[in-house]
C-alpha cells in the first residue's frame, strides 16, 4: 500500500530518501545517476565512512563529505585488477584506432542538445527527422540542405556558420563523439545520430586525413590505464546492481549498466 501510495504521488526515493521532487522533470539518465548516487552515500554511512547525519541534496549533488566517503568506500569495496601484459598488447592490437596521433577530421554538425527537462523521445524524434532529410535531400543549384539545417535547428554556436567544426583532432571533441568519428573511412553524413554528453548530433563528415600508428610500447601506460578504467566500470556496475537488489527503489527504473555514472 504504501508503495502503491509513493507511485500515486510520483516519488521517486531510494529506502525512504527522496531524490528529486515529484515536479521536476527529469530524463531517465538524470534519474538513475541520482539514485545509483543516493546507494553509494547510503552505502558509506552502513560502512561507517560518512556521518549518519549527512544529508542527502535533493539536487543530486553530494556534499564534499559524502564524495570523499563514497570514493573511500569504492577503494575498499570494488575489485580492480592489474592488467597483464599480454592483455594489454591484445587490447592495443585491436584497438589501433585509439592509438593513432595525428589523425584529423574535418566535420560540421547539428546538435540537439540535451537540458534539464528536455522530452527525450521528441528530441530524438527530431533528431532522427533532420538526420533523414540532409540525408535524403538532393541538393541542386548549390543549395546546402545541412548548412540550412544547422542554422535553424543546431543548439550550438556553430550552428551559424552552417554547424562547421573544421578540422578537428580527436583531443578536441568529447571522447564518446572523438569515438563515433574518428578511427574509420566514413565521409559523408553519417547514418547514424551521434550521442555525446551535450545531446544528440548529425554529423557530416568533409574530409579525413589518416594519422601514424604508435608502437605499444611506446603508449603501453595509456592502454594500461583504459584497462584498469574498464574493469572499474565492471566491478561499479556489479556493485550497484548488488546495492540495488537489496534497496528499496521507489519511482526509478535502475539499470544501472546505462547510468552516466558507470559509463
Amino acid at each position: 500500500m504504501q508503495v502503491q501510495q509513493a507511485l500515486e504521488a510520483n516519488l521517486m526515493t531510494i529506502n525512504g530518501i527522496t531524490i528529486a521532487r515529484p515536479d521536476e522533470a527529469l530524463d531517465g539518465d538524470t534519474l538513475r545517476q541520482r539514485a545509483c548516487t543516493e546507494l553509494l552515500r547510503q552505502a558509506a554511512q552502513k560502512a561507517g565512512l560518512l556521518d549518519a547525519n549527512d544529508t542527502p541534496a535533493m539536487d543530486g549533488v553530494q556534499s564534499e563529505a559524502a564524495s570523499t566517503a563514497v570514493e573511500a568506500l569504492l577503494e575498499q569495496a570494488l575489485d580492480v585488477p592489474e592488467p597483464s601484459e599480454q592483455a594489454c598488447r591484445r587490447h592495443h592490437n585491436a584497438h589501433q584506432a585509439l592509438y593513432t596521433t595525428g589523425e584529423r577530421v574535418n566535420a560540421r554538425h547539428i546538435l540537439f542538445a540535451v537540458t534539464p527537462g528536455v522530452d527525450m523521445n521528441a528530441l530524438r524524434k527530431r533528431a532522427e527527422t533532420a538526420l533523414l532529410d540532409v540525408r535524403c535531400h538532393d541538393d541542386q543549384h548549390d543549395e546546402d540542405t545541412f548548412a540550412r539545417a544547422a542554422m535553424t535547428l543546431s543548439n550550438c554556436p556553430s550552428g551559424s556558420e552552417g554547424g562547421q567544426l573544421g578540422w578537428l583532432t580527436s583531443t578536441d571533441c568529447a571522447p564518446e563523439f572523438a569515438k563515433e568519428i574518428f578511427g574509420s573511412k566514413e565521409v559523408g553524413v553519417l547514418p547514424r545520430l551521434v550521442h555525446s554528453r551535450f545531446g544528440l548530433h548529425v554529423v557530416e563528415v568533409l574530409g579525413r586525413e589518416a594519422g601514424v600508428a604508435q608502437p605499444f610500447e611506446s603508449v603501453q601506460g595509456a592502454v594500461r590505464m583504459a584497462l584498469k578504467q574498464q574493469s572499474f566500470v565492471t566491478a561499479l556496475r556489479q556493485y550497484l546492481s548488488l546495492l540495488a537488489a537489496h534497496a528499496d527503489v521507489i519511482g526509478v527504473e535502475l539499470n544501472t549498466a546505462a547510468t552516466p555514472l558507470v559509463q
